[in-house]
């Protein structure tokens, strides 16, 4: 009688270290703001990995995610990427890891933290170990990166529409590549494309041309015979790094297929970079406040805060556009035109207007603790309208109300995404007359819910205008930086050998 077994099951290790960090705010990440997750808290923050668990065997070392923002303080980095080898040293012998990142996290004194951090772990987990890596398309991938994954992918919505759907992709071409690669094959061939372009998401989102069909263009390329993966990075514009700029890789098993693949995409973002443009009308802060308020203006009207969006790395500490808002005439009476600012965080102003209780009156002041460059703190006097604790970003938020302005302010910086991060608070962003989020592009509940709106080109870390921000370290020429390139660029495909290879000098 014949005895059957079962084949064993992969072990797949998860771990990762997610900011989109901006080397022109003052603000600084510590350890805490990653909030990590460890061990079986990191299987289960992922409900799509339950689909995989008869293929694979997922163990959790450490992820952490921090909201965007300022450099990684050097110890912080060096605390936590210990914490994860050590995690993983502690797991033994794994077959592959899931690295889950964003691609654009700045670290005191590196110029490519993920690349770092994945040489640890690999000194950790050895050679042989198969990496797949998900990423935001507003990360970068360097050709040090690129050398030391197997497999990498990255969103191919902007906004983020596809981030879960982008893990999960990850996750099954690692899952596939362990348990059905092809005989005699022992690792899929990475052909990397660098593009000397360089732009802010607000120009290149997908909800509009040319992003659209230039994105439409990579599962096009992904169903190719030999092809197991695709994808085009944007690149993060509010980083001074050498790295910074757009990227294609495509990966699989055949070295013609994906060379040609990854050509084709770079060849088609270079060919459209004339033609990207913002994803709304812009304007200045008056401007938009103007547009907003004329007579039959739709409602609500939504207002991108855009220099100092904490989604993107700014600060969120700035008082500018607040400051704009109280001086503005139309709304220092309570009947004015309703108007909902979000936000401005300020730990003592928050705390006394705690303490006053809602329907108190109260003088505060807010904001500029870190960030006081175009303005300063705010003082202003008015009734506490709402008051909310324990939210995960801004521990405590509170609403003041202005003559007809409702001013959000935080004890810790927070993004304002969701209709419930109005509601919660007591305000009704469907019958305000004006929304100012400090923002880019609208997230879709915010986009869904504008009657109408503009993209407000106001100062900040996150500056729209990339030129006024002052980039020094970024490789050179660049578009839109050099408009005329003395050669046409280089955008044929660098074969970007296996982590057990030396990768030697690739530009």
């Amino acid at each position: 009688m014949s005895e059957t077994t079962t084949p064993r099951r992969p072990v797949i290790a998860i771990a990762g270290l997610a900011i989109e960090t901006s080397t022109f705010t003052p603000t600084r990440t510590h350890a805490a703001a990653f909030h990590p997750d460890r061990g079986d808290e990191v299987v289960a923050r992922y409900p799509f990995l339950a689909s995989y668990a008869d293929a694979a065997d997922f163990r959790g070392a450490l992820i952490g995610h921090a909201l965007p923002g300022g450099i990684v303080d050097r110890e912080s980095y060096e605390q936590l990427a210990a914490e994860i080898v050590a995690r993983l040293t502690d797991l033994g012998p794994v077959d592959g890891l899931w690295y889950d990142i964003h691609g654009a996290m700045v670290v005191e004194g590196l110029d490519d933290a993920e690349s770092d951090l994945l040489g640890r772990i690999r000194a950790v987990v050895g050679p042989d170990v198969i990496v797949s890596a998900s990423m935001d398309l507003h990360g970068n991938v360097t050709a040090e990166l690129a050398h030391q994954v197997d497999l990498v992918t990255c969103y191919r919505m902007a906004p983020h529409e596809d981030a879960m759907e982008t893990k999960e992709r990850a996750v099954r071409n690692l899952v596939d590549v362990l348990t059905t690669r092809p005989v005699g094959q022992q690792r899929p061939v990475k052909a990397w494309v660098p593009i000397p372009v360089l732009l802010p998401g607000e120009q290149t989102s997908t909800r509009i041309e040319p992003a659209a069909s230039l994105y439409a263009q990579v599962p096009v390329v992904e169903q190719t015979d030999g092809v197991l993966d695709a994808a085009i990075w944007v690149g993060y514009a509010w980083a001074d790094q050498p790295r910074d700029r757009a990227v294609t890789v495509v990966t699989g098993w055949d070295t013609d297929a994906v060379t040609a693949g990854a050509e084709r995409l770079a060849r088609a973002f270079w060919d459209v970079r004339e033609d990207f443009e913002f994803v709304a009308p812009t304007g200045t802060f008056d401007e938009c406040l103007a547009a907003a308020l004329a007579p039959g203006a739709a409602r609500p009207y939504f207002i991108s805060d855009s220099g100092d969006n904490p989604t993107a790395g700014g600060s969120g500490d700035m008082t500018w556009g607040l400051t704009q808002v109280l001086a503005n005439p139309a709304f220092a009476a309570a009947d004015g035109p309703t108007v909902i600012y979000a936000s401005v965080p300020g730990a003592e102003a928050v705390a006394a207007a705690v303490e006053a209780g809602v329907g108190a009156t109260v003088t505060v002041t807010a904001g500029a603790t870190v960030d006081a460059v175009h303005a300063g703190p705010v003082t202003m006097t008015g009734r506490v309208h709402a008051i909310k604790h324990g939210d995960r970003d801004a521990e405590t938020e509170v609403v003041l109300q202005v003559g007809s302005v409702f001013a959000i302010l935080t004890k810790l910086r927070k993004p304002y995404h969701h209709e419930h991060d109005f509601t919660d608070l007591d305000l009704a962003p469907r019958e305000a007359d004006v929304v100012i989020v400090k923002i880019g592009y609208l997230e879709p509940e915010l986009f869904d819910m504008s009657a109408d709106w503009m993209l407000a080109l106001t100062p900040g870390g996150v500056d729209q205008d990339l030129e006024r921000l002052g980039h020094h370290r970024i490789a050179r020429p660049m578009f839109p930086y050099d408009r005329v390139f003395p050669d046409a660029p280089d955008l044929t495909a660098r074969i970007i050998p296996a982590s057990d290879q030396p990768l030697g000098v690739v530009r």
